[in-house]
């Protein structure tokens, strides 16, 4: 870690736009001790048995038709950065190209720049795995991805005090999730990525599109609560203590850890697994795991957020 190399690369932000992307991701490079990538071939076959043994599971109990993407990579902290700030460059460009830099834009740009710093780099010692659907992607045919940071893996596990394979299994097996669901749904790239270019253009132009993010919203709420539903049918071991261990770590961090969360978003991200979790056991308690694959049929059978705190009203609504 060089964070002298770090603040160099944020004070030579240049360029015409609000945020220097490259000079973003090469200091938050320098800010973050990359980990190692020795892999043995013993851990990496593990991993890939783990995302095999994964998708059958799901598909068993889930009925889904899928499968995991072609690129699954074990990656350093420095691969997750680079893998992943093109896509914060490809969320903020509707907002970028209509935000104007003001009277010192050189200012500017170096302070936006610092702050994506400090974001990718937090971000990046904190990731565990990543099922990455390439939302806003100018090619929408590219494959999506499933990313495994092994240090921050394997870091965590010695600090909650688990077994490091367990771990990384059920760490696949919730990543596969994703890649099941959006699977199974074909157009939710499509309405996730119309909710997210209405409500930033809305925000470019001064506005809160209530409505977009609200939609947005339950939809996420829908995707972290149905995965959670099949860790539950697929995961071949109880993973209760995982969750727990996990959770009290978050809640254990210092007042600036926790402050990057909420600036992040992760906080939100907790409250839609908890929300979506109890409809989804709600739904399966009355009717079936079945019935609540119906979300997956299409957008009109998303719940609203209404319906998400009162399962009945999305029952009665489209139950067949």
């Amino acid at each position: 870690m060089n964070l002298y190399r770090s603040a160099q690369a944020v004070a030579g932000a240049s360029g015409d736009n609000m945020i220097d992307w490259q000079s973003a991701a090469d200091a938050a490079k320098a800010a973050t001790e990359p980990g190692s990538l020795d892999v043995p071939a013993a851990e990496r076959e593990a991993y890939a048995r783990d995302v095999r043994e994964a998708r059958d599971a799901i598909r068993t109990v889930s009925g889904a038709e899928f499968d995991v993407p072609d690129t699954i990579e074990i990656q350093n902290r420095h691969h997750w950065i680079d893998a992943n700030i093109a896509t914060f460059e490809r969320v903020m460009g509707t907002l970028e190209s209509q935000v104007q830099t003001g009277t010192f834009p050189g200012v500017a740009r170096t302070v936006n720049t610092g702050t994506m710093t400090v974001l990718l780099a937090f971000l990046g010692r904190n990731v565990l795995g990543q099922y990455d659907p390439l939302l806003l992607a100018e090619t929408p045919a590219d494959d999506h991805a499933l990313y495994f940071v092994r240090p921050n893996i394997l870091n965590a596990a010695e600090k909650l005090d688990v077994d490091a394979d367990r771990f990384r299994r059920w760490i696949a097996f919730h990543e596969v999730t994703h890649a099941a669901e959006f699977g199974a749904a074909p157009w939710l790239s499509d309405h996730l990525e119309t909710r997210m270019e209405d409500g930033i253009a809305a925000l470019s132009d001064g506005s809160f599109n209530r409505a977009s993010f609200r939609e947005l919203d339950a939809a996420m709420t829908v995707v972290e609560g149905y995965a959670e539903l099949l860790m539950d049918h697929a995961f071949d071991d109880e993973y209760a203590d995982l969750r727990r261990k996990l959770d009290e770590r978050r809640q254990g961090r210092g007042p600036l850890q926790q402050l990057f969360r909420r600036l992040l978003g992760l906080g939100l991200k907790e409250r839609q697994y908890k929300r979506g979790k109890n409809f989804f056991e709600d739904v399966v308690s009355a009717r079936d795991l079945e019935t609540a694959s119906l979300v997956w049929e299409g957008p009109a059978y998303l719940p609203t957020h209404d319906e998400l705190d009162e399962p009945e009203l999305w029952l009665r609504r489209v139950d067949r």
